[in-house]
C-alpha cells in the first residue's frame, strides 16, 4: 500500500464506484442551474446527471465556479493530519482557475505541515479524459511506484491523453464564445456538428465542421485511427452528455477497429463540462502519439 494519497476533482467524471475501488479521494466542484447550487457528485441524489441535461434541454442555463482556497484547505488537511503525502491531479488550468487556487493553498499548507509532500499536477485534461489519466495513475501507484516516480509518470503521460468531442448543438459553443451568433445560426440550419479537440494548453479547440450527427461521431473514430499510440492493451474511455445509445454505437465502432484494446469504459460527461458542451455531446479519450499543438483563433 502506497504511503501517499492520490486525489483529484470531480471533473474527472468517473463514478463513485471507481473512486472507492481505486482509493481515490475526490473533491466535488459546484455548479448552478435554475437558481440552485449543486455539488458535481454523481452520488448527490438532489440532482442526477440525467436531470441536469433534461433541464438544459428545456432551456435552463447552467454555470460553474472554480474551487476556492478554503475548500482546498478543508480537502487536503485531513490527509496531511493523517501523515499522508498527497499527489493531487487537478482539472485543466486551460479551462478553470482552480489549479492556481490549489497552488496558493499548498503554499500555505507546506508552512503548517513542513514534513509532508504535496504536489499539484495540472492535468491539462477534463471529463473522462482526465479520468483516464487518474485511472493510469492509480494503476501505477498500485504497482508500487514511489511518490516521485508517480509524479513523473503522470507529468509525462498527461499530454498523450487525447480528447475528441462531437457537439450536437452549436448554441452552447456560442454562449462560450467559441462560435459567433451568425455561425451558430447558419451551422444549425445546415446541420453542422463541430468536432473539438484538447490542445497542449488544456483548452478546447474547434477542429472540424461535419455535416450530420453520425458523420461527426465517425470522424472522431477516424481521427483515433490516425493518432492512437499502439492500441494493444489500451483502455479507451467514452463520455456522453445523456446520449447513452450514441455512446454505445461509438463503442461498437471502436471495438471493431481496435480488437486488441484492453477494454472500453462509458460514463457521463458531468455538469461542469456539460454546461459548456451541451446535451448529447459524445467524447472519446485514449493515449495518442502526440496531442495537437494548436491555438484557438
Amino acid at each position: 500500500m502506497a504511503d501517499y494519497a492520490v486525489t483529484c476533482s470531480s471533473v474527472y467524471d468517473l463514478n463513485n464506484e471507481f473512486s472507492q475501488k481505486n482509493n481515490i479521494k475526490v473533491l466535488p466542484y459546484h455548479y448552478f442551474i435554475d437558481g440552485g447550487e449543486y455539488s458535481d457528485d454523481k452520488g448527490d441524489a438532489s440532482m442526477s446527471v440525467h436531470d441536469f441535461y433534461e433541464k438544459m434541454r428545456a432551456g435552463s442555463v447552467a454555470t460553474t465556479s472554480m474551487v476556492n482556497t478554503e475548500r482546498y484547505t478543508a480537502f487536503f488537511t485531513p490527509l496531511l493530519e493523517e501523515g499522508k503525502d498527497v499527489v493531487h491531479i487537478e482539472f485543466s488550468s486551460g479551462l478553470s482557475g482552480s489549479y492556481q487556487n490549489a497552488l496558493l493553498t499548498v503554499e500555505q499548507l507546506r508552512k503548517k505541515y513542513p514534513d509532508r509532500k504535496i504536489t499539484i499536477i495540472d492535468s491539462l485534461a477534463a471529463s473522462p479524459g482526465y479520468g483516464l489519466l487518474v485511472y493510469y495513475a492509480a494503476q501505477k501507484r498500485d504497482e508500487g511506484a514511489s511518490y516521485e516516480d508517480l509524479v513523473s509518470y503522470v507529468e509525462n503521460l498527461k499530454l498523450k491523453i487525447m480528447h475528441w468531442f462531437a457537439v450536437d448543438n452549436l448554441e452552447y459553443l456560442r454562449r462560450g464564445g467559441r462560435v459567433s451568433r451568425a455561425s451558430a445560426f447558419l451551422g444549425t440550419m445546415l446541420n453542422i456538428k463541430p468536432v473539438l479537440v484538447f490542445n497542449n494548453e488544456g483548452k478546447i479547440i474547434p477542429m472540424e465542421k461535419i455535416r450530420g450527427r453520425k458523420k461527426s461521431l465517425m470522424n472522431m473514430v477516424d481521427k483515433m485511427e490516425q493518432d492512437i499510440d499502439n492500441p494493444d492493451g489500451q483502455m479507451v474511455f467514452i463520455g456522453h452528455a445523456d446520449a447513452p445509445e450514441d455512446a454505445k454505437m461509438v463503442e461498437g465502432w471502436i471495438k471493431e477497429r481496435f480488437p486488441t484494446l484492453k477494454g472500453t469504459y462509458i460514463d457521463y460527461i458531468g455538469p461542469v463540462i456539460g454546461a459548456h458542451a451541451g446535451p448529447s455531446t459524445i467524447a472519446i479519450f485514449y493515449i495518442c502519439k502526440k496531442r495537437p499543438d494548436i491555438k484557438f483563433k
